[in-house]
């Protein structure tokens, strides 16, 4: 991933935080559409978390992120790991700011894939230096949304806390 240089103002999020915001959830969904469907299970501005959605198409204005969040990533590539990336995300990873923000990664994926089931997760983990911290397989089961839906307010919430302390 390059380096783009970009002081641009923060986006507004698809779906803003009931309360005050503890962080975000930005994602990228294809035209399938499944991982926009994951993340509206999640509710998460419930639990005062902004959403943001990473635009699909190139015409569509370029989203930037200003406050810690967890990228939800789908893989792509159909078992190519070099593919694995969605071109969208990378080019919103590219932006330095919007990469400076990250602070985790859940990716979803298709175990038709083999290896590279949900190896975007562990791409952009190691690469941005940040945990890989669940993979779902394409939409989701019960379990893999209480468990994302719970597990990113805490995570969100215990940076806060850390940073606040400081």
């Amino acid at each position: 991933m390059c380096e783009q240089e970009s002081i641009q103002q923060s986006s507004e999020p698809e779906s803003r935080a009931q309360g005050e915001s503890i962080g975000a959830v930005v994602y990228f969904s294809s035209v399938s559409e499944n991982t926009l469907r994951f993340v509206q299970n999640c509710d998460f501005p419930s639990n005062n978390v902004n959403v943001y959605r990473i635009p699909l198409r190139p015409k569509d204005p370029e989203l930037n992120v200003r406050e810690p969040y967890v990228l939800i990533v789908p893989t792509y590539g159909g078992g190519n790991i070099a593919k694995a990336i969605p071109m969208q995300v990378r080019k919103f990873l590219n932006n330095r700011e919007n990469r400076s923000f990250i602070r985790g990664v859940i990716s979803s994926g298709n175990t038709n894939f083999g290896d590279a089931y949900c190896a975007a997760g562990g791409q952009i983990a190691g690469k941005c230096a940040i945990p890989n911290m669940y993979s779902f397989e394409l939409t989701g089961t019960q379990e893999d949304i209480e468990k994302v839906a719970q597990g990113i307010p805490k995570f969100l919430k215990q940076l806060k806390e850390a940073k606040e302390t400081k």
